[in-house]
């Protein structure tokens, strides 16, 4: 479907720059009254936590299920409670990594133990490090546990159903909110049951055959695919930490997603995803669990488990979710250096924001944090850690070169058309953009594909397009299970290719089309689009 080109407006009004960037290089390597310090993994420290960081996977693995420090009971604290698509994503994570470090560090050995970070903006490849042992999900120490679904649920549901029995009112509200209304709905979606497509079970067997399912990366293919790598790329970071603001209603303006009325609101109509998230979080995720673009992929699953809620069982979340947080505390810094703020600004919304509840992280000692909520997390002393050097200067050079006029994002063309989506739409736009971005709002259908293509000029009869079409711009990936009967409303920001963009010749008629993995699932209807270019 394409969006009608009568509601097509054109303009070459600029957005404000970014301002002065001085000082963020030293407030970011300015040392703080810290004892933990996060550093990039390929640095010869980061390499030193790997170390300690496998001691503590192995004696978690070996607790009982009925342990909350188990390796798998603390991936269901994600599960169940983890927050996706809404403006609590950075905060909730950090709290999550945060109460979660310090009990790494009380099983490594280390107590100088911090995670370390994987920073896939320099280089676009898994760190050798994480093939080792139980480093990688499908070391046979996790066979014991996760060889197949049958062995999984001997394993862990009967601690789980105990568990959940003995939530208390609070904690139940919180599930009733996401959905789990009972232990089997909780269940349904570990196990792929219950009207969820078979890839988006959160379950994923360590299979120790050559496919290799709980992840998709090996050691002598550690590579993110080209089809992914480019959205980690720092061009693309910088405009994701482009935003001077927190939350906006207008999503070039905000860092995060769209707010919502509680953390556990699942993707529902209206969704908006922030660009860091909808693009290197959501991707990067998929790619390590083998439901990305491109050839060798896992098809429609089962996908391996960084695809999914229970993505922690996989180690490298925590290496990847400590780069997230990483480049919110970068754009904080930013933000302080240019006196702009770091949180919502209107007292309302600061207070909601604050207010919302955290009930289900565990501290060290293995004592549940039941009166927990989002301001406690808001400030990463709370948890006495920051990251350490090398400062990003590409990244940080990359931020500041938009604040120039010639590089600022200029809106392209737009258009809004909520009922007729059945005419051409051909956009104007400058063949000599460096980057583009297209801003797309459409419904996502009822047993939805992962990823979309974003296709221009292409004919009419094309339904499906992979990385090596010649139409193939860009696309969009979602991260998490989704029902089959479901369907929302979402908006994402996706960088095009520009020499996808300039082939067009100054016009272009786009539209979504599932990828190969997913030819058999329907178009979607783009319903807003907007081109920005710089």
């Amino acid at each position: 479907m394409r969006v009608s080109r009568r509601n097509v407006l054109a303009t070459g009004g600029a957005l404000a720059g970014l301002g002065a960037f001085s000082g963020v290089a030293g407030a970011a390597t300015k040392k703080l009254p810290a004892p933990w310090v996060r550093y990039d993994v390929w640095s010869e420290d980061g390499q030193r936590m790997l170390k300690g960081y496998k001691t503590a996977v192995e004696a978690m693995l070996a607790l009982p299920p009925t342990h909350p420090h188990n390796w798998f009971r603390n991936a269901f604290v994600h599960y169940m409670d983890c927050p996706h698509g809404n403006w609590w994503f950075y905060v909730w994570h950090r709290g999550y990594l945060g109460y979660f470090e310090q009990t790494v560090r009380k099983y490594s050995g280390m107590s100088d133990f911090a995670f370390p970070y994987w920073d896939w903006s320099q280089k676009q490849a898994l760190p050798d490090g994480m093939f080792d042992g139980v480093l990688t999900p499908v070391a046979d120490a996790f066979a014991r546990y996760a060889r197949d679904l049958p062995t999984f649920t001997n394993f862990i549901q009967a601690p789980l159903e105990s568990y959940y029995s003995r939530m208390t009112a609070a904690q139940k509200n919180q599930q009733n909110l996401r959905g789990n209304t009972t232990f089997q709905k909780l269940w349904d979606g570990v196990a792929g049951t219950g009207g969820v497509d078979k890839g988006d079970r959160a379950f994923a067997p360590t299979d120790l055959s050559p496919t290799l399912k709980a992840r998709y990366p090996t050691r002598s293919n550690p590579d993110i695919a080209p089809s992914v790598a480019k959205y980690c790329l720092p061009a693309n970071i910088a405009l994701g930490l482009a935003p001077n603001q927190f939350n906006s209603a207008n999503m070039v303006d905000s860092f995060t997603s769209v707010k919502t009325a509680s953390h556990n609101a699942m993707p529902a109509s209206g969704s908006v995803f922030s660009k860091l998230e909808g693009e290197p979080h959501n991707k990067v995720h998929n790619f390590i669990g083998g439901a990305f673009d491109g050839p060798g992929n896992w098809g429609s699953g089962p996908f391996g488990n960084m695809t999914n809620n229970l993505s922690p069982v996989d180690p490298i979340f925590f290496l990847h979710h400590s780069n997230m947080d990483r480049l919110w505390w970068l754009w904080e810094e930013k933000q302080k250096a240019k006196g702009l703020p770091t949180l919502p600004t209107n007292k309302d919304e600061l207070a909601q924001f604050e207010r919302e509840p955290f009930l289900f992280f565990w501290n060290e000692k293995g004592e549940p944090i039941l009166n927990g909520k989002a301001g406690d997390y808001i400030d990463p002393k709370q948890f006495w850690y920051y990251y350490g050097p090398p400062v990003d200067k590409t990244l940080l050079d990359l931020v500041e070169e938009l604040k120039k006029p010639t590089a600022a994002p200029r809106l392209l063309a737009a258009a809004s058309d909520e009922k007729s989506v059945d005419g051409l739409a051909k956009w104007p736009i400058g063949l000599n953009a460096r980057q583009v971005q297209a801003i797309i709002t459409f419904t996502r259908p009822a047993s939805s594909a992962r990823e979309y293509a974003v296709v221009i000029n292409a004919p009419a009869d094309l339904k499906v397009a992979g990385f090596d079409s010649p139409y193939y711009a860009g696309s969009i990936s979602f991260f998490g299970s989704h029902t089959s009967d479901m369907q929302h409303r979402v908006t994402y920001a996706v960088s095009l290719d520009p020499a996808v963009v300039a082939k067009a010749g100054g016009q272009m008629d786009l539209r979504l089309v599932p990828t190969p993995a997913w030819a058999d699932r329907a178009e979607p209807q783009i319903e807003n689009l907007e081109i920005r270019g710089s």
